[in-house]
Protein backbone atom coordinates (compact mmCIF):
# COMPACT_ATOMS: atom_id res chain seq x y z
CA UNK A 1 0.00 0.00 0.00
CA UNK A 2 2.90 2.33 0.80
CA UNK A 3 5.23 1.01 -1.88
CA UNK A 4 5.68 4.57 -3.18
CA UNK A 5 7.53 5.22 0.11
CA UNK A 6 9.22 1.83 0.62
CA UNK A 7 10.92 1.67 -2.77
CA UNK A 8 12.54 5.16 -2.68
CA UNK A 9 13.74 4.61 0.91
CA UNK A 10 15.19 1.19 0.07
CA UNK A 11 16.81 2.63 -3.10
CA UNK A 12 18.64 5.34 -1.16
CA UNK A 13 19.74 2.81 1.48
CA UNK A 14 20.94 0.43 -1.27
CA UNK A 15 22.96 3.20 -2.94
CA UNK A 16 24.85 4.10 0.22
CA UNK A 17 25.43 0.44 1.08
CA UNK A 18 27.00 -0.08 -2.32
CA UNK A 19 29.28 2.91 -1.73
CA UNK A 20 30.38 2.01 1.82
CA UNK A 21 30.37 -1.73 1.11
CA UNK A 22 32.90 -1.17 -1.66
CA UNK A 23 35.31 0.33 0.89
CA UNK A 24 34.50 -1.53 4.13
CA UNK A 25 33.17 -4.80 2.77
CA UNK A 26 29.70 -5.88 1.77
CA UNK A 27 28.95 -7.74 5.03
CA UNK A 28 30.43 -5.07 7.31
CA UNK A 29 28.17 -3.85 10.07
CA UNK A 30 29.77 -0.41 9.86
CA UNK A 31 28.96 -0.26 6.13
CA UNK A 32 25.28 -0.92 6.86
CA UNK A 33 25.26 1.49 9.82
CA UNK A 34 26.81 4.28 7.73
CA UNK A 35 24.26 3.51 5.02
CA UNK A 36 21.46 4.24 7.50
CA UNK A 37 23.22 7.43 8.68
CA UNK A 38 23.67 8.78 5.16
CA UNK A 39 20.13 7.79 4.26
CA UNK A 40 19.04 10.18 7.01
CA UNK A 41 21.42 12.90 5.81
CA UNK A 42 20.16 12.54 2.23
CA UNK A 43 16.52 12.87 3.22
CA UNK A 44 17.20 15.79 5.58
CA UNK A 45 19.15 17.55 2.85
CA UNK A 46 16.09 17.25 0.59
CA UNK A 47 13.98 18.72 3.40
CA UNK A 48 16.41 21.56 4.15
CA UNK A 49 14.41 24.32 2.41
CA UNK A 50 11.11 23.28 4.03
CA UNK A 51 12.91 23.33 7.38
CA UNK A 52 14.13 26.90 6.78
CA UNK A 53 10.57 27.92 5.88
CA UNK A 54 9.35 26.22 9.05
CA UNK A 55 11.78 28.23 11.18
CA UNK A 56 10.83 31.50 9.49
CA UNK A 57 7.14 30.67 9.85
CA UNK A 58 7.58 29.96 13.56
CA UNK A 59 9.43 33.25 14.04
CA UNK A 60 6.79 35.15 12.08
CA UNK A 61 4.04 33.56 14.15
CA UNK A 62 5.76 34.77 17.32
CA UNK A 63 5.98 38.30 15.90
CA UNK A 64 2.28 38.26 14.99
CA UNK A 65 1.25 36.90 18.39
CA UNK A 66 0.21 40.33 19.84
CA UNK A 67 -2.01 41.07 16.81
CA UNK A 68 -3.51 37.58 17.00
CA UNK A 69 -4.35 38.12 20.68
CA UNK A 70 -6.02 41.42 19.85
CA UNK A 71 -8.18 39.75 17.21
CA UNK A 72 -9.09 36.95 19.60
CA UNK A 73 -10.07 39.48 22.24
CA UNK A 74 -11.99 41.67 19.79
CA UNK A 75 -13.95 38.87 18.12
CA UNK A 76 -14.21 36.42 21.02
CA UNK A 77 -17.99 36.23 20.56
CA UNK A 78 -17.87 35.96 16.76
CA UNK A 79 -15.89 32.90 15.66
CA UNK A 80 -16.64 33.34 11.98
CA UNK A 81 -15.46 36.95 11.85
CA UNK A 82 -12.39 36.07 13.90
CA UNK A 83 -11.49 33.35 11.37
CA UNK A 84 -11.90 35.82 8.51
CA UNK A 85 -9.72 38.40 10.22
CA UNK A 86 -7.09 35.76 11.02
CA UNK A 87 -6.94 34.68 7.38
CA UNK A 88 -6.68 38.32 6.31
CA UNK A 89 -3.82 38.91 8.74
CA UNK A 90 -1.98 35.83 7.51
CA UNK A 91 -2.49 36.84 3.88
CA UNK A 92 -1.24 40.40 4.47
CA UNK A 93 1.98 39.13 6.06
CA UNK A 94 2.46 36.14 3.72
CA UNK A 95 2.08 33.74 6.64
CA UNK A 96 1.36 30.06 5.91
CA UNK A 97 0.69 27.93 9.03
CA UNK A 98 1.15 24.71 7.04
CA UNK A 99 4.86 25.47 6.59
CA UNK A 100 5.30 25.28 10.34
CA UNK A 101 4.61 21.55 10.44
CA UNK A 102 5.42 20.45 6.87
CA UNK A 103 8.96 19.10 7.56
CA UNK A 104 7.68 17.05 10.50
CA UNK A 105 4.83 15.68 8.40
CA UNK A 106 7.26 14.72 5.63
CA UNK A 107 9.59 12.92 8.06
CA UNK A 108 6.85 10.70 9.48
CA UNK A 109 6.34 8.58 6.31
CA UNK A 110 10.12 8.39 5.86
CA UNK A 111 10.52 7.03 9.39
CA UNK A 112 7.71 4.51 8.86
CA UNK A 113 9.17 3.49 5.49
CA UNK A 114 12.64 2.93 6.93
CA UNK A 115 11.22 1.00 9.88
CA UNK A 116 9.30 -1.28 7.52
CA UNK A 117 12.23 -1.84 5.15
CA UNK A 118 14.65 -2.66 8.00
CA UNK A 119 12.18 -4.99 9.66
CA UNK A 120 11.58 -6.73 6.34
CA UNK A 121 15.17 -8.00 6.31
CA UNK A 122 14.02 -10.52 8.92
CA UNK A 123 10.44 -11.67 8.30
CA UNK A 124 10.54 -14.78 10.46
CA UNK A 125 8.58 -13.29 13.34
CA UNK A 126 4.88 -13.80 13.95
CA UNK A 127 2.25 -11.36 15.12
CA UNK A 128 0.91 -8.03 13.89
CA UNK A 129 2.65 -6.99 10.68
CA UNK A 130 4.89 -10.07 10.65
CA UNK A 131 5.02 -12.56 7.78
CA UNK A 132 6.20 -15.65 9.66
CA UNK A 133 8.57 -16.90 6.95
CA UNK A 134 11.10 -19.64 7.51
CA UNK A 135 14.75 -18.57 7.90
CA UNK A 136 15.63 -20.10 4.51
CA UNK A 137 12.70 -18.48 2.69
CA UNK A 138 13.42 -15.14 4.32
CA UNK A 139 17.10 -15.21 3.31
CA UNK A 140 16.22 -16.06 -0.30
CA UNK A 141 13.44 -13.50 -0.77
CA UNK A 142 14.14 -10.00 -2.05
CA UNK A 143 13.34 -7.00 0.13
CA UNK A 144 11.99 -4.35 -2.25
CA UNK A 145 15.04 -3.15 -4.21
CA UNK A 146 17.43 -5.38 -2.22
CA UNK A 147 18.26 -8.73 -3.79
CA UNK A 148 18.36 -12.00 -1.78
CA UNK A 149 22.15 -11.59 -1.62
CA UNK A 150 21.71 -8.17 -0.02
CA UNK A 151 19.27 -9.66 2.50
CA UNK A 152 21.80 -12.31 3.47
CA UNK A 153 24.49 -9.62 3.75
CA UNK A 154 22.31 -7.62 6.14
CA UNK A 155 21.60 -10.69 8.29
CA UNK A 156 25.32 -11.50 8.42
CA UNK A 157 26.44 -7.98 9.33
CA UNK A 158 27.24 -7.30 12.98
CA UNK A 159 27.83 -4.04 14.84
CA UNK A 160 29.91 -4.93 17.92
CA UNK A 161 28.38 -8.42 17.81
CA UNK A 162 24.75 -7.30 17.36
CA UNK A 163 22.68 -7.55 14.15
CA UNK A 164 21.25 -4.24 12.92
CA UNK A 165 17.71 -5.63 12.75
CA UNK A 166 17.87 -7.04 16.30
CA UNK A 167 16.25 -5.39 19.31
CA UNK A 168 16.27 -6.09 23.05
CA UNK A 169 12.76 -7.54 23.31
CA UNK A 170 13.09 -9.77 20.24
CA UNK A 171 11.86 -13.33 20.64
CA UNK A 172 14.29 -16.22 20.83
CA UNK A 173 12.91 -17.99 17.73
CA UNK A 174 13.56 -14.86 15.66
CA UNK A 175 17.13 -14.71 16.88
CA UNK A 176 17.58 -18.32 15.74
CA UNK A 177 17.03 -17.16 12.14
CA UNK A 178 20.52 -15.59 12.27
CA UNK A 179 22.16 -18.98 12.97
CA UNK A 180 23.38 -19.59 9.41
CA UNK A 181 24.26 -15.94 8.88
CA UNK A 182 26.81 -14.84 11.41
CA UNK A 183 25.59 -17.00 14.27
CA UNK A 184 22.85 -16.53 16.86
CA UNK A 185 23.34 -13.15 18.58
CA UNK A 186 22.94 -12.77 22.32
CA UNK A 187 20.59 -10.29 23.93
CA UNK A 188 23.51 -9.01 25.99
CA UNK A 189 25.31 -7.95 22.80
CA UNK A 190 22.13 -6.35 21.48
CA UNK A 191 21.58 -4.49 24.77
CA UNK A 192 25.23 -3.36 24.85
CA UNK A 193 24.70 -1.59 21.53
CA UNK A 194 21.08 -0.50 22.00
CA UNK A 195 21.31 1.13 25.44
CA UNK A 196 24.06 3.65 24.57
CA UNK A 197 22.20 4.53 21.36
CA UNK A 198 18.99 5.02 23.38
CA UNK A 199 20.73 7.33 25.85
CA UNK A 200 22.40 9.35 23.08
CA UNK A 201 19.11 9.61 21.18
CA UNK A 202 17.24 10.76 24.32
CA UNK A 203 19.88 13.38 25.18
CA UNK A 204 20.01 14.62 21.60
CA UNK A 205 16.21 14.96 21.55
CA UNK A 206 16.32 16.95 24.80
CA UNK A 207 19.08 19.33 23.66
CA UNK A 208 17.38 19.93 20.32
CA UNK A 209 14.17 20.86 22.10
CA UNK A 210 16.12 23.01 24.57
CA UNK A 211 17.82 24.96 21.78
CA UNK A 212 14.45 25.55 20.13
CA UNK A 213 12.78 26.69 23.36
CA UNK A 214 15.58 29.14 24.18
CA UNK A 215 14.98 30.94 20.90
CA UNK A 216 11.29 31.50 21.59
CA UNK A 217 10.08 34.98 22.42
CA UNK A 218 8.77 35.77 25.92
CA UNK A 219 5.23 36.21 24.61
CA UNK A 220 5.31 32.82 22.87
CA UNK A 221 6.78 31.07 25.90
CA UNK A 222 4.05 32.60 28.12
CA UNK A 223 1.33 31.01 26.00
CA UNK A 224 -0.13 28.04 27.98
CA UNK A 225 -0.30 25.79 24.92
CA UNK A 226 3.28 26.62 23.95
CA UNK A 227 4.44 26.04 27.53
CA UNK A 228 2.81 22.60 27.56
CA UNK A 229 4.40 21.67 24.20
CA UNK A 230 7.78 22.84 25.47
CA UNK A 231 7.55 20.53 28.48
CA UNK A 232 6.56 17.62 26.23
CA UNK A 233 9.49 18.29 23.90
CA UNK A 234 11.98 18.75 26.74
CA UNK A 235 11.09 15.78 28.92
CA UNK A 236 8.33 13.51 27.58
CA UNK A 237 9.73 12.93 24.08
CA UNK A 238 13.27 12.08 25.30
CA UNK A 239 11.75 9.77 27.90
CA UNK A 240 9.69 8.17 25.12
CA UNK A 241 12.92 7.27 23.30
CA UNK A 242 14.19 5.49 26.42
CA UNK A 243 10.90 3.68 26.96
CA UNK A 244 10.42 2.69 23.31
CA UNK A 245 14.07 1.91 22.61
CA UNK A 246 13.93 -1.77 23.69
CA UNK A 247 11.23 -2.36 21.06
CA UNK A 248 13.15 -0.71 18.19
CA UNK A 249 15.79 -2.34 15.98
CA UNK A 250 19.35 -1.09 16.31
CA UNK A 251 19.18 0.38 12.81
CA UNK A 252 16.19 2.53 13.86
CA UNK A 253 18.11 3.77 16.90
CA UNK A 254 20.98 4.69 14.57
CA UNK A 255 18.45 6.55 12.45
CA UNK A 256 17.17 8.42 15.51
CA UNK A 257 20.65 9.43 16.68
CA UNK A 258 21.82 10.60 13.25
CA UNK A 259 18.54 12.47 12.67
CA UNK A 260 18.95 14.37 15.96
CA UNK A 261 22.60 15.15 15.21
CA UNK A 262 21.59 16.61 11.84
CA UNK A 263 18.79 18.60 13.46
CA UNK A 264 21.11 20.04 16.09
CA UNK A 265 23.68 21.19 13.51
CA UNK A 266 20.99 22.45 11.15
CA UNK A 267 19.30 24.51 13.85
CA UNK A 268 22.52 26.31 14.75
CA UNK A 269 23.28 26.97 11.10
CA UNK A 270 19.83 28.32 10.21
CA UNK A 271 19.32 30.32 13.42
CA UNK A 272 22.83 31.75 13.14
CA UNK A 273 22.11 32.88 9.60
CA UNK A 274 18.82 34.46 10.65
CA UNK A 275 20.53 36.32 13.52
CA UNK A 276 23.06 37.73 11.04
CA UNK A 277 20.21 38.87 8.79
CA UNK A 278 18.55 40.63 11.73
CA UNK A 279 21.83 42.33 12.66
CA UNK A 280 22.29 43.51 9.07
CA UNK A 281 18.76 44.93 9.02
CA UNK A 282 19.41 46.78 12.28
CA UNK A 283 22.71 48.14 10.91
CA UNK A 284 20.97 49.40 7.75
CA UNK A 285 18.25 51.07 9.83
CA UNK A 286 20.83 52.78 12.05
CA UNK A 287 22.78 53.95 9.00
CA UNK A 288 19.66 55.50 7.47
CA UNK A 289 18.86 57.22 10.75
CA UNK A 290 22.40 58.57 10.94
CA UNK A 291 22.19 59.90 7.38
CA UNK A 292 18.91 61.70 8.06
CA UNK A 293 20.11 63.19 11.33
CA UNK A 294 21.61 66.78 11.29
CA UNK A 295 25.37 67.04 11.25
CA UNK A 296 27.17 68.11 14.46
CA UNK A 297 27.02 71.91 14.87
CA UNK A 298 24.45 72.36 12.10
CA UNK A 299 21.22 74.18 12.84
CA UNK A 300 18.26 71.84 12.52
CA UNK A 301 15.96 72.68 9.64
CA UNK A 302 12.31 73.30 10.50
CA UNK A 303 10.37 71.36 7.88
CA UNK A 304 7.00 72.66 9.05
CA UNK A 305 5.06 75.07 6.83
CA UNK A 306 5.66 78.71 7.61
CA UNK A 307 2.67 80.92 8.47
CA UNK A 308 1.36 83.34 5.89
CA UNK A 309 2.65 86.44 7.69
CA UNK A 310 6.21 85.07 7.62
CA UNK A 311 6.12 84.18 3.91
CA UNK A 312 8.27 86.16 1.46
CA UNK A 313 7.89 86.65 -2.24
CA UNK A 314 10.32 85.44 -4.86
CA UNK A 315 12.28 88.72 -4.68
CA UNK A 316 12.91 88.27 -0.98
CA UNK A 317 10.45 91.00 0.10
CA UNK A 318 8.44 90.40 3.25
CA UNK A 319 4.83 90.09 2.07
CA UNK A 320 3.44 91.08 5.46
CA UNK A 321 5.24 94.42 5.34
CA UNK A 322 4.75 95.10 1.63
CA UNK A 323 1.29 96.63 2.20
CA UNK A 324 2.56 99.11 4.81
CA UNK A 325 4.01 102.46 3.66
CA UNK A 326 7.77 102.31 3.46
CA UNK A 327 9.83 104.69 5.52
CA UNK A 328 11.81 107.40 3.83
CA UNK A 329 15.34 106.44 3.11
CA UNK A 330 18.19 108.95 2.62
CA UNK A 331 15.74 111.87 2.94
CA UNK A 332 13.61 110.76 -0.02
CA UNK A 333 9.88 111.30 0.16
CA UNK A 334 7.59 108.40 0.31
CA UNK A 335 5.87 107.34 -2.86
CA UNK A 336 2.72 109.32 -3.40
CA UNK A 337 0.75 106.27 -4.48
CA UNK A 338 1.62 104.52 -1.27
CA UNK A 339 1.16 107.56 1.00
CA UNK A 340 -2.24 108.57 -0.28
CA UNK A 341 -5.12 106.56 1.04
CA UNK A 342 -7.68 105.06 -1.26
CA UNK A 343 -10.20 107.65 -2.44
CA UNK A 344 -13.15 105.30 -1.97
CA UNK A 345 -12.12 104.58 1.60
CA UNK A 346 -11.80 108.36 2.24
CA UNK A 347 -15.26 109.03 0.91
CA UNK A 348 -16.73 106.29 3.05
CA UNK A 349 -15.07 107.67 6.13
CA UNK A 350 -16.20 111.20 5.47
CA UNK A 351 -19.69 110.01 4.79
CA UNK A 352 -19.84 108.07 7.97
CA UNK A 353 -18.60 111.03 9.98
CA UNK A 354 -21.26 113.28 8.41
CA UNK A 355 -24.05 110.93 9.34
CA UNK A 356 -22.80 110.77 12.88
CA UNK A 357 -22.72 114.61 13.11
CA UNK A 358 -26.25 114.82 11.74
CA UNK A 359 -27.48 112.39 14.38
CA UNK A 360 -25.86 114.48 17.09
CA UNK A 361 -27.40 117.71 15.77
CA UNK A 362 -30.84 116.13 15.73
Amino acid sequence: MLDFIYYPVSAILWFWHQAFGFVLGKDSGFAWALSVVFLVFTLRLVLFKPFVKQVRTTKQMQELQPQIKELQKKYKNDRQQMTIEMQKLQKDHGFNPLMGCLPVLLQVPVFLGLFHVLRSFNRTGTGIGQVGMTPYANAHTANYIFSPGDVQSFLTARLFGAPLSGFMTEKANVLQSFAEYGGVPSKVAIAAVSIPLMIIAGLATHFNARASVQRQSEAAAANPQAAMMNKLALYVFPLGVLVGGPFLPIAILIYWVSNNIWTYAQQHLVFGRMEKEDEEKKAVALERRAQNAPKPGAKPVDTRKKPVEDAVDSDGVDMAKSDAPQATQNGSKPNSTQAKPNSNQAKKRSGNRGRANQKRRR
